[in-house]
């Protein structure tokens, strides 16, 4: 268990009133502590929970996990002077303003108060919040809610910083925009996000951790996962229709779509016979979207579709 690795051995979580079934089943993982590592699943996958251990917010049943060196549960009270932490569930204080909430943060976390205003201010400007940082947070929209919450944990500067589904609520422009801020931030500090759109891991995450049942069913690069398909295309078509022989796998949407995975070359003889057909199609290399399928089984249109 190195230095500069995040390191889970035997991870497991089982909640008192969850009659034994494990919230997390025996993780195990060893990435790089820089970057972006961006974890996805459906609901109940075990990803919030995760993120809670690896915080030191929550102790686990067995096995154990290592940030850095540092073990999340013997060397905590370290670990938390090196982190910041958005949890999915984490609110503005109403009766205070941006500017307020991110200050006193900061001066909690033992920056003098010159600093503090002045990383608060850089921090707000970062995520568009600049016109509205002595606006009460009760004023303002859930979107700029949100961008709250991380200008205080991004203002902290911390070595690693846990953000649970931050984009939750923002608009498509403030969302990219929140990206380019992410990214750089991401340069010379380590950030774990879970997120419920796959095409925000796929443009962020310089790793990427598939959960499923409370394991992790696939994790790597983007073109790590892409290498673990047997097949490299991919074709959807908006409505199912009689499919010629081909090699490959075609499954059934909750839209009534079809999606087929197949090697380059039956892509372009299928493509050539729907052409003809007049068939309405999309063909493409297998994304993150297909990846994510074919780790949890899940049916087309069931996730983030």
């Amino acid at each position: 268990m190195g230095k500069g690795e995040l390191v889970c051995s035997g991870l497991t979580k089982i909640y008192d009133n969850s009659n034994g079934r494990k919230a997390l089943d025996s993780i195990e993982l060893a990435v790089p502590a820089r970057g972006i590592l961006s974890l996805i699943g459906m609901n109940g996958a075990g990803k919030t929970t995760l993120v809670r251990i690896l915080a030191t917010q929550l102790a686990p049943t067995s096995g154990g996990a290592t940030l850095d060196g540092d073990d999340v549960v013997k060397d905590a009270k370290r670990l938390r002077k090196r982190i910041a932490v958005i949890p999915q569930e984490a609110r503005a204080i109403p009766w205070m303003t941006p500017r307020q909430t991110v200050l006193t943060y900061l001066m909690w976390r033992g920056y003098t108060y010159g600093e503090s205003k002045k990383r608060a201010a850089e921090a707000l400007a970062r995520v568009g919040l600049e016109q509205q940082s002595n606006v009460m947070n009760r004023r303002l929209s859930g979107g700029m809610k949100r961008k709250v919450l991380v200008a205080t944990v991004l203002a902290a500067d911390a070595d690693v910083s846990f953000l649970d589904e931050p984009t939750t609520g923002l608009d498509p422009v403030s969302r990219r925009e929140l990206w380019r801020f992410l990214d750089e931030i991401a340069r010379d500090h380590f950030l774990i996000l879970t997120t419920h759109y796959l095409e925000e891991a796929e443009q962020l995450a310089n790793v990427i951790g598939v959960m499923d049942k409370g394991k992790v069913v696939g994790i790597g690069t983007l073109e790590q996962l892409r290498g673990s398909l047997k097949y490299q295309y991919s074709i959807r078509l908006p409505v199912a229709v009689q499919l010629p022989q081909f090699e490959g796998v075609a499954t059934p949407g909750r839209d009534g779509g079809v999606q087929i995975l197949t090697n380059e070359g039956e892509a372009y003889r299928l493509s050539q016979a729907f052409l003809s057909a007049g068939t309405k199609f999309s063909v493409n290399r297998v994304s993150l979207d297909d990846v994510f399928f074919h780790f949890v089984h899940a049916e087309i249109g069931e996730h983030g579709q």
